[in-house]
């Protein structure tokens, strides 16, 4: 049995802010979800806090890139080294985040190991660059783009090491059926998306399954989970900045994570973009957390 080890990486650099002079509250994610004891119910190794720079968009304007460039470069280097370590030691890492720009941070450790490939669990493909879109700026949208090498070279070609990813080892599942052209563009790269419609259609653990036997493949060293909490549908999960209707419930997502985080070629997972601010009940937290634990736990 590998160690499990829980690092808090709370940065919300990725996203726009909520309103005028606010910021994304998903940084709180990491202690809402230890707040629900993630930990010990994990029998989890304490993997500390990687403390991020702050949020500070300074003058930034459309059209200047991605806001928080300096910033979030550092930060993904020094998360890195985290995850780095603790893949190297034979850990599963769990990266409680956090906006999605944190699997930056993953992206790259494994890059400086070998080749791995992401599993992303996600309502959108986090794919925007300035080759589809003159919108770029807020990386916590941008950053499977960013991790296979599209857009600024301040954060694709970090240490040298563009891509962290290749195309043919990203999965997607759970994006949302009416995002058609963001599917049209993966499916033109032949990265494989398992839409909502498909999970239900064809079953969330056999497509899991394939999925992570997918990574036993010659020259590849393993795979991460990405889990955005937004691939839940706000019914069960309305604490995120873009809540998308027609997602999946628990039980879907359950079934995706098991066979994928029970593989032996998973090296970890990063939690993402749920928001405590937008729950002050701690009710979608609490659900979060348990599918979280049951996935790793069997329970």
């Amino acid at each position: 049995m590998r160690n499990i080890v829980v690092v808090d990486a709370p940065s919300n650099l990725g996203l726009r802010p909520p309103a005028p002079g606010t910021v994304p509250g998903c940084h709180k994610l990491a202690g809402a979800l230890r707040e629900q004891r993630i930990l010990q119910r994990l029998n989890a190794v304490e993997g500390g806090v990687v403390v991020p720079p702050r949020y500070d968009r300074g003058d930034w304007r459309e059209g200047d890139g991605v806001f928080n460039a300096a910033a979030l470069a550092a930060y993904t280097r020094k998360l890195a080294d985290r995850i780095e370590h603790h893949v190297r030691a034979g850990d599963l890492t769990v990266v409680l985040g956090g906006d999605c720009s944190v699997q930056l941070g993953a992206s790259l450790a494994l890059r400086r190991i070998g080749r791995y490939g992401l599993v992303a669990i996600d309502a959108s493909p986090d794919f925007r660059h300035p080759g589809n879109s003159d919108g770029v700026g807020a990386a916590g949208g941008e950053e499977v783009a960013l991790a296979t090498g599209r857009g600024q070279a301040d954060l694709t070609d970090l240490e040298g090491l563009r891509p962290y990813l290749r195309d043919e080892d990203v999965r997607f599942f759970g994006i949302r059926d009416y995002f058609e052209e963001e599917r049209a563009e993966l499916a033109d790269l032949k990265i494989p998306v398992a839409t909502v419609g498909d999970v239900r259609a064809e079953g969330a653990g056999a497509l899991a399954r394939a999925a992570a036997l997918s990574y036993a493949a010659p020259g590849l060293d393993g795979f991460w989970v990405h889990l955005d909490a937004d691939v839940l549908d706000p019914d069960v999960m309305p604490a995120v900045d873009s809540p998308d209707p027609d997602g999946l419930d628990h039980g879907e997502l359950l079934d995706l994570l098991r066979p994928l985080l029970g593989s032996p070629l998973c090296a970890g997972l990063t939690v993402t973009i749920y928001d405590p601010d937008l729950d002050p009940d701690a009710t979608a937290g609490a659900l979060l957390t348990d599918t979280v634990v049951a996935a790793l736990t069997r329970t």
